[in-house]
């Protein structure tokens, strides 16, 4: 193979977007504008919480929603019938999101806040809605696989609406009382469940799936995954930021105020998301799935639909109670958090699996019959390193 060769299949760092380079410097300080904002002018957060249509703000909506159309737009939703012929990966997924992830929660819930009840029954709601919208994100950050990621979001959708209602009538009204501490009852209806899951998740999939049909169908293939989605993939992080201002600018003022009470229930948050993330990982490993399917059973286990327990907490317990305030603290801990892992399991990538730091760009895997990059790695899904292809050339 040429030299030449090897430097087009070996992309370099520097054509990483400027967005994409200092992604986490720019979300901190999306996280830092949005508090200081919210802060410093106390009619921002009213004038944001004005734009609302019940529980549901519209800015957040907005920012949520085009935050994962590209990439719900990239699944090749042809393919999702792959991901539910391997029934260990989607065991494993229902296991972890509904019995091991709601049990861990529980635990931390009332082994750090029971002197603080509401904080605690917030971070029990947080654990019992699994992710459905912010891991599409972290799931194309971390290189994991998309069409894995919808198939498991979809599950977590249909899961969430039958039985988010009777697991938080088990995890917060019968449970507590076993270990002496008082439950409360939590009236929230299979309609209010549904509402939001349409919402965050539904009309991305929708706007998804028929780009990606009308694209095909019309411009091909080519077309659709060379030119137009590129174009709109910048759409995600530019959403991720404004969503991550607006909703730290609604609490910025109570996080100045009660920085401790912050810490107390971001800590069992933490432990929470690192046993989720780590845990699943080393069961991937376990099983002998591919780097890309670890990832995103990792991200769907750890990740929480902060969203849906906002709404029900909100709906629930008031604004302004403690259950709502923990629930809002969930997503402003997890986004760091996240970003964090995502770079941890890149690592780990690269580490066990062997994957290259840079994914193979649409076009130089088109190209490679041509320039005789080799064979893909079969772990990772990628092209090797430009090393191994020299020596396999």
């Amino acid at each position: 193979m040429t030299e030449q060769a090897l430097h087009a299949v070996a992309p370099p760092r520097r054509r990483l977007s400027f967005l994409d380079r200092y992604l986490t410097l720019w979300i901190f300080l999306a996280m830092l504008l949005g508090v200081g904002l919210g802060w410093a002018f106390s009619g921002l957060p009213e004038f944001i919480q004005r734009w609302s249509v019940g529980t549901t703000n519209i800015p957040i909506a907005i920012g949520l929603i085009v935050m994962m159309y590209p990439p719900l737009a990239k699944v090749k939703y042809e393919e999702l019938g792959d991901v539910f012929r391997d029934w260990k990966i989607l065991g494993i997924s229902l296991v972890q999101n509904w019995l091991i992830g709601p049990i861990v929660m529980f635990f931390l819930a009332i082994a750090f806040l029971h002197n603080y009840p509401e904080y605690m029954v917030g971070l029990i709601m947080i654990g019992l809605a699994r992710c459905i919208a912010m891991v599409i994100v972290w799931n194309q950050l971390a290189k994991g696989d998309t069409e894995y990621a919808a198939g498991l979001v979809a599950f977590n959708s249909v899961f969430q609406v039958l039985f988010y209602s009777l697991f938080a009538w088990i995890f917060v009204t019968k449970l507590p009382p076993l270990f002496g501490l008082h439950g409360i009852a939590v009236d929230v209806s299979i309609g209010q469940i549904a509402k939001s899951v349409f919402i965050y998740l539904g009309i991305p999939f929708l706007a998804g799936m028929l780009t990606r049909y009308l694209g095909l169908k019309y411009k091909g293939r080519e077309w659709y995954e060379q030119k137009f989605i590129p174009r709109i993939s910048p759409l995600t992080l530019v959403a991720l930021l404004f969503t991550i201002f607006v909703m730290f600018s609604l609490k910025g003022d109570l996080i100045v105020q009660l920085p401790l009470d912050v810490v107390r229930i971001a800590v069992p948050l933490v432990i929470y998301f690192a046993i989720m993330f780590f845990v699943s990982f080393w069961m991937g490993r376990r099983i002998g799935a591919d780097y890309s399917k670890t990832a995103t059973l990792s991200f769907t286990a750890a990740s929480n639909n902060f969203e849906l327990a906002i709404a029900v907490t909100v709906a629930v317990f008031g604004l302004n109670s403690g259950q709502a305030f923990a629930a809002v603290i969930g997503p402003l801990i997890e986004v760091p958090v996240m970003i964090g892992l995502v770079s941890v399991a890149l690592w780990m990538g690269r580490r066990y699996w062997g994957m290259t730091d840079d994914p193979l760009p649409v076009t130089v895997a088109a190209g490679c019959a041509e320039v005789g990059c080799g064979p893909l790695d079969g772990s990772t899904g990628r092209a090797g390193t430009t090393e191994t292809r020299a020596k396999d050339d």
